[in-house]
């Protein structure tokens, strides 16, 4: 065979080039799937923006019968949402990342299909968009997370290659990264949320990804900060009671709306098991109604994301003193609806406006009450407090409160762990976890 080689320079060539294709194809097939992570995360981004402001356009501010619209827009919105994951997008339901996480744990290909698919990138970014549209408390960071790994894993089956596990994490951080354009949090999120039992050889994987989705959304956006530039800085001398009562206070009631989410959503699963679609609609309107009346109740300020009043707190405007509690009950009920969406963003904004609220009580400044109120409690609901205080940080611009900021996620990380020691997503991941297994075993019992 050399010797055939050696009188056939051709054949040496061809066997090189076939060689060469074995190695790079792999490699531009996964750097096509990040780029083009960042590239639809922009797009969704873009979708959702214009569709709560076509929601708040359509509603108006105080403008006579249009005030009430969300009474009939909303649940019909919510249950719109629901009817169309339940008939042709089933595993689009919720945050998004339960579903990543659980892919991760199932071995089996059909089995991750049925979570992770083109299908349901499609599914999850058209139902979160009509959910803002309704007026649902809910983020698209968490489908975002969705989306990559949906892609990531797409990118693997194209391009033979091997390492799905890692393709998955990978997917999912450069979702993050892409979101908010906090590449730093994409990395950190991989290793404490998505991967337990974070594997070092997929460094290399998670960085490539988030770095190409990174340089595809800056391309189009720009390199910007999620939530401005904040300027405030703590005072520890002073401040030292607020960065306690925002970790505490912060974490203790991000726990609760964790253990109240995860509680609701176990019931209403059992309930529904009798009669699947109806009851599943009717939890979505009821829910829909409730938040459409929470949102009349705080003038119109619960509807969305809650982006724009945590940006106006972390600026220094302070929220009414009971915004949190009405944005925490409008997250809450979309959350256990069962619509596709996000907890991410509707969490900073009932974190800012707790911290707003502490901020005025103890006579500290709005944006560094905000700041600390959102790490506190963002690390209380997912437990996840370097994600929590790392993704702050990039949102916001200000590197002189590293310290406050890690000294509130991690208190808030601490007390919601003396509340509840099951973190939110790899508790909702085993729902899916386990009907892979059904699945699966119905297989073998057909075969």
């Amino acid at each position: 065979m050399a010797g055939l080689s050696r009188k056939h320079p051709m054949l040496r060539r061809s066997r090189a080039m076939w060689a060469s294709r074995r190695v790079w194809q792999p490699r531009l097939v996964f750097w096509a799937g990040a780029i083009s992570i960042g590239l639809i995360s922009v797009l969704f981004a873009i979708l959702a923006d214009w569709a709560q402001a076509l929601f708040h356009a359509l509603v108006g501010a105080h403008d006579g019968w249009r005030f009430y619209l969300p009474l009939v827009m909303t649940p019909l919105g919510f249950v719109l949402c629901a009817w169309l994951a339940y008939a042709f997008f089933p595993g689009s339901q919720g945050s998004g990342i339960p579903q990543a996480i659980a892919a991760r744990h199932l071995r089996d290909e059909e089995d991750r299909s049925h979570i992770l698919s083109l299908r349901l990138v499609v599914g999850k970014i058209a139902l979160t968009v009509i959910g803002l549209f309704s007026g649902a408390s809910i983020g698209r960071e968490g489908p975002t997370v969705q989306v990559g790994a949906s892609l990531m894993l797409q990118a693997a089956r194209w391009g033979g290659i091997a390492q799905a596990r890692g393709l998955i994490l990978a997917g999912s951080a450069a979702g993050i990264a892409a979101a908010f354009n906090t590449p730093l949090a994409g990395i950190v999120f991989a290793i404490e949320e998505m991967g337990r039992a974070y594997e070092a050889r997929t460094n290399g994987l998670v960085l490539t990804a988030v770095i190409l989705a990174g340089l595809a959304s800056m391309g189009l956006l720009g390199n910007y900060t999620y939530f401005g530039v904040a300027r405030d800085t703590v005072a520890f001398g002073s401040e030292w009671p607020l960065v306690l009562a925002c970790g505490i206070i912060g974490g203790g009631v991000g726990a609760l709306f964790s253990l109240l989410a995860l509680k609701a959503t176990r019931r209403i699963r059992r309930w529904n098991a009798l009669q699947p679609l109806w009851r599943t609609l009717v939890v979505a309107g009821i829910c829909g109604l409730a938040v459409a009346m929470v949102g009349l109740a705080s003038g119109g300020l619960t509807f969305g994301t809650g982006y724009a009043q945590a940006r106006g707190a972390i600026e220094g405007a302070p929220l009414p003193p009971f915004f949190f509690i009405a944005k925490f009950a409008a997250g809450l009920l979309s959350m256990v609806s069962g619509i596709p969406g996000g907890i991410f963003a509707p969490s900073l904004a009932v974190g800012a406006g707790l911290g707003s609220t502490l901020g005025l009580m103890l006579g500290a400044a709005t944006g560094t009450a905000a700041l600390l109120g959102m790490a506190g409690y963002f690390a209380g609901v997912v437990q996840a407090p370097m994600t929590a205080f790392v993704i702050i940080l990039e949102m916001t611009g200000n590197h002189d409160n590293v310290i406050a900021l890690m000294c509130a996620a991690v208190l808030g990380y601490g007390t919601a762990r003396l509340i509840s020691n099951e973190p939110l997503y790899h508790a909702l991941s085993r729902v899916f976890i386990a009907e892979g297994i059904r699945r699966r075993r119905s297989r073998g019992v057909e075969a």
